[in-house]
């Protein structure tokens, strides 16, 4: 195997640059809200959690060849994706806006002087750092979850150079967009709590564009049906990304108060209707309860709550978590009978689920609920549904062209497919010379 240098140069120029950079300390605590930093401190350990959880919750539906390439696909994203956002990524999204589209890195670049600036406008009782380190792990788990779709074919390096270019040009955009009060999105009115748009829906249609450029695997070409290796593993997975996901949702409050409770309730409440909506509808169809089915309705239903959860009311979170299990369960019986070979079902159960979520904020937000946001569709806010149909249908065009476009680039300098022996030998063994 051929060496390469680029990675090792690349990370050996941010370490040594490091040396250079102005210390400032932040001893300051006028206005910061202590009970508010311990909230966010364990919010933000919470989401870097759902990583690890994804792993597990991907590498147990693969084949038993493919289950720590699958799973180190994700979890490399710790790693990679929070040096990249500490140099750069932070300031592309919440840096000064440059025409709403993109965030001024110069600001932020390589972290300089971020603990002597003042508190991000919408996060004022907590210090700026803290801020961006909640969000690196939002950055970290989003082009995680694209390889879910890609799982069993593509090529390590080739893959990370992908999530490198996916957040700097794709997740960077849309967090500017939807969360930075200049950002296209955000004076649109668009709302998104914790992740409908920038999270789910950018690596649902991510993984579609993937499916489409890596073309299908040999065993998806033969019909043969590849049993999943571990379901203990997804069992889990689910759980650590149940758990992870109250930081997910309850610390995008970024405040211990009670809207932090809502999206907290509203979590777990349309996890658990989208997990026996799933079942259900399985068994309606004739076929058996499976642990399978419940893990994957569960995380339909914390996907779908997610831009929601801070808007809308805990009877409705049980209607968002139901209804999105059902429309992502007949996505995946649609996408089987098409060519398209979206290995673990991301654009079904991500794209779709959080497509559902953003138009139904559209239909059930209320601001009985968070005053700051809006009124939906069912509380006479037309105007406000209108929008959050047309930012939804914006990210989604935006994502799938981009990240196609992406993946073709990423395949000329990188090609993205393994080999068919490699592919046959599977890739624990052929991409990292390990195996269970």
């Amino acid at each position: 195997m051929k060496s390469k240098p680029i990675p090792f140069l690349l990370l050996g120029i941010f370490a040594v640059w490091g040396i250079f950079i102005p210390l400032v300390a932040d001893h300051s605590s006028d206005g910061y809200n202590f009970g508010d930093i311990a909230w966010m401190l364990v919010s933000t350990a919470f989401v870097l959690l759902m990583t690890p959880g994804l792993s597990f919750f991907y590498g147990g539906m693969v084949g038993k060849k493919n289950v720590i390439s699958t799973m180190f696909q994700s979890f490399i994203a710790t790693g990679l994706i929070s040096v990249l956002w500490l140099v750069v990524g932070f300031g592309l999204a919440f840096g000064p806006s440059i025409g709403g589209f993109i965030g001024n890195p110069s600001e932020f670049l390589m972290m300089k002087g971020i603990n002597g600036h003042e508190a991000w406008s919408l996060a004022p009782t907590i210090p700026i750092l803290l801020f961006a380190l909640f969000q690196m792990k939002f950055a970290i788990i989003t082009p995680a979850l694209v390889v879910g779709a890609t799982a069993e074919r593509i090529r390590f390096m080739s893959y990370v150079l992908f999530m490198v270019l996916f957040s700097l040009f794709i997740y960077a955009p849309l967090a500017h967009w939807t969360w930075n009060p200049d950002g296209l999105l955000f004076k649109m009115g668009v709302l998104d709590f914790a992740g409908g748009t920038v999270v789910h829906i950018s690596a649902g249609c991510a993984a579609l564009a993937g499916s489409i450029v890596l073309k299908r695997r040999k065993v998806a070409i033969t019909g043969e049906h590849v049993k999943p290796a571990r379901i203990p593993y997804v069992l889990l997975g689910t759980g650590l990304l149940w758990f992870g996901w109250f930081g997910f949702n309850a610390g995008s409050a970024v405040a211990a108060n009670s809207l932090s409770v809502d999206a907290f309730a509203n979590t777990n409440t349309a996890a658990a209707a989208a997990g026996l909506g799933w079942i259900f509808f399985d068994m309606l169809k004739g076929k058996k309860a499976s642990a399978l089915g419940f893990c994957i309705g569960a995380v339909v239903g914390l996907v779908a709550i997610t831009p929601a959860a801070g808007f809308v009311g805990l009877p409705q979170s049980i209607f968002i978590g139901f209804i999105a299990a059902i429309c992502s369960n007949v996505a995946v019986f649609w996408k089987g009978k098409t060519t398209i070979d979206d290995t673990l079902d991301v654009f079904p159960c991500h794209g779709i689920g959080g497509i559902v979520g953003m138009i139904l904020t559209g239909v059930f937000a209320s601001k009985a609920i968070n005053p700051g946001g809006n009124d939906g569709l069912l509380y006479g806010g037309g105007s406000f549904f209108a929008h959050q149909v047309l930012g939804c249908f914006i990210v989604v065009i935006f994502a799938l062209v981009m990240s196609f476009i992406l993946f073709k680039i990423v395949d000329i300098i990188s090609p993205m497919r393994v080999s068919e022996e490699d592919e046959m030998l599977g890739l624990d063994i052929t991409q990292h010379d390990e195996s269970l």
